[in-house]
């Protein structure tokens, strides 16, 4: 009876016919990817987001050069006195539009990051130790949380806006905050101090929702099994929280985040378009669209210039945070 040998197999061929498992976070890319309009507005944010921070580079003419003899003109008009041309025309004080937009994206997204960084710093802490001890933690924390949900958001933001806004003289920030603000934004020190305080008062009444969804989070998190077993093998409470807790609570928080970044930038537009928000000569969307509009009837492109990269980076926000949240979304198929 013949008998059969089989050869064995060359090292590695095993692990070469074996495919390689994907880590968590390479599968929510590839998921990410597969979102066309969330990749697409991906692409803007980036382009916009860099012209901004090019702006002293790309800049065709300097932010603040006001030039009567060349008040609203259309966009691509040539300079009566240089022949230049004004790429998207100028505003009521001869300013060139282009300059003074690539100007505003700066300080309206940083902004919009700083409210919503902030935001998911108070929230993610607040709702991480009211969901994990409970108790009169929790008790304490939620009843906060419930007095400044029932505060009007916009009402106390204009308040509070003109107040410090007004006042900033009286209002000493440190160095290490101003320093910052002003480097990154392009800004002067006095002007820096206008945008640092929005940014506070934008921050201090929009964490709520960012700590409910944590303290949510927490609460289903808390009840598993691995988590009763890293307690059995004696981890500490801040063991558990920073190894166990934050890491699986933590996606819902960054599709929180990206829409969070469309609710600061629409709350600082708001904000600077009622002329309570950063004042003019810093540009943001917000205070040059609340100038545009009253020359709309008679020059109706001039709330266009503005308009459009508001309309653009908030739609954006939105679709990137659909496709995270796609992404995101364990019920999917790979």
């Amino acid at each position: 009876m013949a008998t059969t040998t089989s050869t064995p197999a060359a090292p590695g061929t095993i692990e070469r016919l074996q495919p390689r498992s994907e880590g968590q976070w390479a599968v929510v890319f590839r998921r990410f990817r597969r979102h066309r309009l969330a990749m697409a507005s991906l692409a803007i944010l980036i382009l916009i987001f860099t012209a901004s921070i090019l702006a002293p580079w790309i800049a065709p003419f300097p932010r603040d050069d006001i030039g009567l003899n060349r008040t609203r003109l259309p966009p691509m008009s040539a300079d009566p006195a240089t022949g230049q041309i004004h790429i998207l025309g100028t505003d009521h004080l001869g300013r060139d539009f282009f300059t003074r937009v690539i100007y505003a994206a700066r300080v309206s997204l940083m902004v919009a990051i700083s409210v919503t960084t902030l935001v998911a710093i108070i929230g993610t802490t607040l709702g991480l130790l009211a969901g994990f001890f409970g108790g009169w933690v929790d008790n304490t924390i939620s009843r906060v949380m419930e007095f400044v949900a029932t505060i009007p958001d916009l009402p106390i933001l204009l308040i509070l806006s003109a107040i410090m806004i007004q006042n900033a003289d009286l209002i000493v920030l440190p160095s290490w905050i101003i320093g910052p603000v002003a480097w990154i934004m392009a800004v002067p020190n006095r002007e820096a101090t206008q945008v640092a305080l929005l940014i506070l008062v934008l921050a201090s009444l929009g964490w709520v929702g960012v700590a409910r969804l944590m303290r949510g989070m927490v609460l289903q998190v808390r009840e598993m099994q691995y988590i009763e077993s890293a307690r059995a093998l004696g981890g500490s409470n801040a063991w558990i929280l920073l190894k166990h807790v934050f890491p699986n609570a933590f996606p819902p928080l960054i599709v929180a985040f990206t829409l969070g970044l469309n609710g600061a930038l629409v709350s600082e537009v708001a904000i600077s378009f009622l002329g309570f928000g950063v004042q003019d000569p810093t540009p943001t969307w917000g205070n040059m669209m609340g100038f545009a509009t009253s020359y709309m009837f008679n020059h109706p492109w001039m709330p266009l210039i503005p308009g459009l990269p508001i309309f653009l980076c908030s739609l954006a926000f939105n679709f990137i945070g659909d496709g995270l949240r796609d992404a995101l979304d364990p019920r999917l198929k790979l």
